[in-house]
């Protein structure tokens, strides 16, 4: 699979489980960490802590290993990297402080998400 499928996939599953406030980057013209970054919200430490899971299965199921992680324990922020895709997941409160989109994004990176995030929560 495609590494631009499998972030198509990593943000459906993010969207499924209510994530919110999900972005999908192509930064590999950026930054030589990754080629995609993926970055959502959750509403509580226990949501972000379990939106780190849901991921973490999905790309086992998908034959894709976790190389390293952090930040999953406190549920405050997480960070999954799978090499050539990372996976920020905050609170709603660390996301606005640390707001990566701003430096990640150069205004023709984002991805077209597969579903719509304007309804109201």
């Amino acid at each position: 699979m495609q590494d631009q499928e499998l972030v198509l996939k990593i943000a459906q599953t993010l969207y499924d489980h209510k994530a919110g406030e999900i972005s999908a980057l192509k930064v590999g013209h950026l930054t030589v960490l990754c080629d995609y970054m993926v970055i959502a919200s959750g509403r509580t430490a226990a949501q972000v802590t379990a939106l780190a899971e849901d991921v973490d299965e999905l790309m086992a199921r998908e034959g894709v290993a976790l190389r390293r992680s952090e930040g999953s324990k406190e549920g405050r922020w997480s960070v999954l990297d799978y090499g050539s895709i990372i996976v920020h997941l905050f609170h709603r409160d660390e996301r606005a402080f640390y707001h990566l989109d701003r430096l990640w994004t150069d205004g023709a990176n984002a991805l077209d998400l597969p579903f719509d995030q304007t309804v109201a929560d």
